[in-house]
């Protein structure tokens, strides 16, 4: 990263909801506002007003998650004159409304989590700071086909984490159904965790059906392998989300996905909470 893109960031997070970011920050870096401008397309590939959008809707994003402030409040916080023209812009960005995003991010993990759009259409990029990974399509890592997705650690720290290539979508069509998800997972030094996960929520964002493949996680250089996760879906279901967890470095590649129905007679993996539950209260009084 050059020294003026550098110089740009801070400048920019600095005065970020001010309204004359451009002129102020030109000056700041010795340039006229039309030759700062050239240089910063040039560095950022977008335009001034572009990143200023995409840092105050990044901002916005973690309002929405980490506080409980309401819609309208976010909205105005980051500089935006209606709940309408914030929603559109943030919709277009991450590729949810503020108030799904809201509630699944906050469902997908405890803890802080940020939600970005990808380059891969249908498929959005979730988790604790997915800045540290980078997610793409590959050509010459392939199971079969033209190319396979990918999500690499770049900066990722052991225990550092967690970031999810996911997609969401209705239930309509697959209620009452029995519905598997299969796909072939290629692994190159994953330390902590890589697996598929399925979800499946009521209107009331109460999770009904849910595997992690925590119980079965892929570790380690894996070559490519299929593997898969059977959830039934509910009467009362309303969102299916799926996807690919990593967690910690290494990198991970996703290929010749498949989501159809299977009989009930194939079993389901959907995590039994209540097997890992003691049928009564244990130790109350703290005896070895």
């Amino acid at each position: 990263m050059s020294t003026f893109s550098q110089m740009c960031m801070q400048e920019i997070e600095q005065i970020l909801f001010e309204p004359t970011q451009l002129k102020t920050i030109a000056v700041r870096t010795g340039y006229s506002p039309s030759h700062f401008h050239r240089k910063f397309m040039a560095e950022f590939k977008m335009s001034f007003v572009e990143y200023v959008r995409k840092r105050r809707l990044a901002y916005a994003s973690s309002l929405l998650i980490h506080t409980r402030k309401r819609i309208i409040e976010v909205a105005l916080s980051v500089g935006f004159e209606s709940q309408e023209s914030f929603t559109r812009a943030f919709q277009k960005r991450y590729g949810l409304p503020p108030g799904r995003y809201r509630t699944l991010l906050k469902g997908l993990k405890e803890g802080d989590q940020t939600m970005e759009g990808t380059s891969i259409k249908g498929w959005m990029l979730a988790g604790d700071e997915p800045q540290h990974y980078e997610v793409g399509l590959d050509t010459q890592v392939v199971h079969q086909g033209k190319q396979s997705a990918y999500i690499k650690g770049v900066t990722a720290k052991p225990n550092g984490g967690f970031v999810t290539l996911m997609q969401q979508f209705k239930a309509d069509k697959y209620v009452g159904k029995r519905m598997k998800l299969s796909g072939f997972v290629k692994t190159n030094g994953i330390q902590e965790y890589c697996g598929l996960w399925m979800r499946v929520d009521n209107k009331q964002h109460d999770v009904l059906q849910f595997d992690n493949m925590f119980d079965r996680k892929i570790i380690g250089d894996t070559d490519w392998n299929i593997y898969s996760i059977v959830l039934d879906i509910p009467e009362e279901s309303d969102l299916i989300a799926f996807g690919l967890n990593v967690s910690g470095p290494g990198q991970v590649w996703l290929d010749s996905l498949i989501f159809h129905e299977v009989k009930k007679t194939v079993p389901t993996t959907n995590v039994d909470w209540q097997s890992e539950l003691d049928d009564e209260p244990q130790n109350l009084t703290f005896d070895n």
